[in-house]
């Protein structure tokens, strides 16, 4: 206790006292969670603290205007809120507080501790919203980067600073196949940003990964499905600035967002409480147009030499391939990897669909023997799993197709190849070493099914 104690004046002592007079407005109305302020100029993203009832504040961020008053949108709920209440402002507007000392630990989207320990001592300020930098600012993506996992690893390899979306409905394996990801991934820093997610799911990932020797190295940002539209929303721009601050020293980040269809709900309840009419299904543009900037923001720094790996996952609602998040987001990421449900249901983990899951990338970060092994394999996966109804109906005579003759004799130790225990690591040089040999075993059932073939 003495040392918290300690912590928090050594940070009261850094910190430089507000000078000059503080902004203060009134509430003139309330319309759920929108509130209206008079006499409070203050830009898009600021915060304000609204005096309840009970002698408390809560905080509301600016969200828009209308006929010169600030349009508020309240951080939590709106018990005890009063009738021309006072309003004044606080914070940086639009900046957030960053620094090594969220190492460690779990926040929520305004940095406030949820872990149980002190209010970390960060004295850096960023821009919520991120810098927008010019196109040849970004390196391009050269070097493999090892997630893990060896389907993945192997056939739709990683490069440090990508953006790969893994994309399915609920319940097929999202949360698990990110989990391994997070955990097992070789990286200087990784930022897990858990965005509307269960508050148990949250509680259970900090369990398991905060602790140990990755400890020091990962940050959690949560904020879970029963908040604010506007702070699940901030929870992303957040865990995106930390990502940002460390590949400005330099470092390798991992950026893991679970999941960007949760973000892109926050943006549409904001844009339809604004007014913006609904277009795509019922998606605002303001809401389609946040998640392709938050994507941009990953990626590596060509004056830094830091890196952003973006990790994301997209909920296809109702297992709809044409959702307008999932087809911005696969317009916008590097590559995509698209879970099954009908793996998922046979036991298959990780339920991955080989032929139509892609790394935009591969073919500048693999050698030359892994991409000519990825191509075998995936053409086999794909023979077998488009003619799987036939074969099981007993309707394909052996010998008509050479392809799916080699496909369904090495279909055993494709499957060996492709399922992973959940808490197996298969390193980038294993999983390469791995599909070689695989591809190796197959060559001859296809040069034999092809020789049968043949007049």
């Amino acid at each position: 206790m003495i040392a918290e104690f300690q912590l928090e004046l050594a940070r009261l002592r850094r910190a430089s006292p507000a000078r000059g007079p503080v902004l203060t407005g009134r509430v003139v109305a309330c319309d759920g969670g929108l509130v209206e302020v008079a006499g409070l100029p203050l830009p898009v993203g600021s915060l304000g603290a609204i005096a309840s009832g009970a002698g408390e504040e809560c905080l509301a961020e600016v969200i828009g205007f209308r006929a010169g008053h600030s349009l508020m949108m309240l951080l939590g709920d709106t018990v005890l809120l009063r009738p021309d209440a006072p309003v004044r402002a606080c914070g940086a507007p639009g900046r957030v507080r960053v620094g090594e000392a969220l190492l460690g630990r779990a926040v929520d989207a305004l940095g406030r501790p949820i872990d149980g320990g002190p209010l970390p001592a960060c004295s850096d300020l960023r821009p919520l919203a991120g810098r927008r930098e010019g196109a040849l600012e970004r390196a391009r993506v050269s070097e493999s980067f090892d997630c893990g996992v060896r389907a993945i690893n192997a056939l739709a390899t990683m490069g440090v600073g990508q953006r790969l979306g893994v994309i399915a409905g609920s319940g097929v394996g999202k949360s698990v196949l990110i989990d391994r990801m997070a955990a097992s991934a070789v990286a200087d820093v990784t930022v897990v940003a858990l965005i509307g997610e269960r508050a148990r799911e949250v509680s259970d990932f900090v369990a398991r990964h905060m602790a140990g020797a990755r400890r020091g190295r990962m940050v959690v940002v949560a904020v879970p499905a029963d908040h604010a539209p506007n702070l699940r929303l901030r929870a992303a721009q957040y865990a995106s600035a930390i990502a940002e601050h460390f590949r400005e020293r330099g470092k390798r980040v991992l950026l893991v967002l679970d999941s960007l269809t949760r973000v892109a709900h926050a943006a549409r309840e904001l844009a339809l409480v604004l007014g913006e009419p609904g277009a795509a299904r019922g998606y605002p543009p303001s809401a389609l147009a946040a998640v392709t900037k938050l994507v941009e923001r990953a990626g590596n720094s060509a004056r830094t030499g830091g890196a952003v790996t973006g990790l994301y996952t997209v909920l296809a609602d109702g297992d709809d391939a044409s959702d307008p998040v999932v087809d911005t987001a696969r317009a916008i990421l590097d590559g995509h990897v698209v879970l099954s449900r009908d793996l998922a249901q046979r036991g298959h983990f990780p339920a991955i669909d080989v032929p139509a899951s892609l790394s935009r990338v591969m073919d500048a970060v693999a050698p030359e023997p892994v991409l000519r092994a990825a191509r075998s394999v995936r053409r086999l996966v794909a023979a077998r799993e488009d003619n799987r109804d036939l074969v099981m109906m007993g309707a394909y005579r052996a010998g008509s197709d050479p392809q799916l003759d080699a496909a369904l004799a090495a279909s055993e130790a494709i499957d060996g190849f492709l399922q992973q225990e959940r808490e197996e690591v298969a390193g980038l040089a294993e999983s390469f070493a791995a599909l070689e040999a695989l591809a190796t075993g197959i060559e001859p059932a296809a040069a034999a099914a092809a020789a049968r073939e043949a007049p």
